[in-house]
């Protein structure tokens, strides 16, 4: 059911499942694709960094399951980056879905070239620290929002927005009642300028 489930939610937009939250798990929206075409849906791991350090990452990696994404507070700091290509191809080789950042990568090109979906808030030049300090599947804070260990992590061209699990169900019903409802108005306006018309004369009026 998980997988059926998180499937579902792949084919839904951002922009779907932020208006069937309110707007309250969106991440700062400074986190964005490398690449427009990106999209990820899976499972939270989470990993709390001090700014540009990346070992617990490397652990992170080590527990997570194929299909998970991996959420990185990295607490915006753009100075170092916690991963670049070889770390992003490894994670791509375990099966992963996705790299969210609130901070700096780099290898930027490289990255662009493995195809793997990687939504960060900057990229650097510098390397990463080592000192190992971190915690692993614990809750952070990335881009101002609140992600536990298992929550749904949602990405697309538009950003990043995360459904806390045991309110997974209520919000993808949501989020497809909404869609269904902007395609109806869509088709009902779609190239008919009287139809376009009498929608604003509608709205405006209220």
């Amino acid at each position: 059911m998980s997988e059926e489930l998180i499937a579902r939610y792949a084919s839904v937009p951002t922009t779907a499942v932020s208006d069937a939250t309110g707007g309250l798990n969106n991440m700062d929206s400074m986190i964005k694709p490398l690449q427009e075409e990106y999209r990820i849906a899976g499972r939270a791991v989470t990993v709390k960094l001090p700014g540009g350090d990346n070992p617990a990452m490397l652990r992170a990696m080590r527990t997570a399951s194929p299909g998970d994404v991996l959420v990185v507070d990295a607490k915006g700091d753009l100075t170092k980056a916690v991963a670049g290509d070889f770390v992003v191809g490894m994670m791509q080789t375990l099966g992963l879905a996705g790299l969210v950042v609130d901070g700096a990568i780099r290898d930027v090109r490289d990255i662009k070239a493995l195809g793997f979906p990687v939504f960060v808030r900057g990229t650097t030049i510098a390397a990463s620290s080592k000192t190992g300090a971190g915690e692993v599947n614990v809750p952070i804070s990335c881009g101002g929002v609140t992600v536990r260990p298992g929550d749904l992590i949602i990405g697309d061209a538009d950003g990043v927005t995360v459904v806390p699990r045991e309110q997974e169900q209520e919000v993808l019903q949501k989020a497809l009642s909404k869609l269904e409802k902007d395609e109806a108005r869509e088709r009902e306006v779609a190239g008919d300028i009287d139809a376009v018309r009498r929608y604003l004369d509608k709205v405006s009026s209220k």
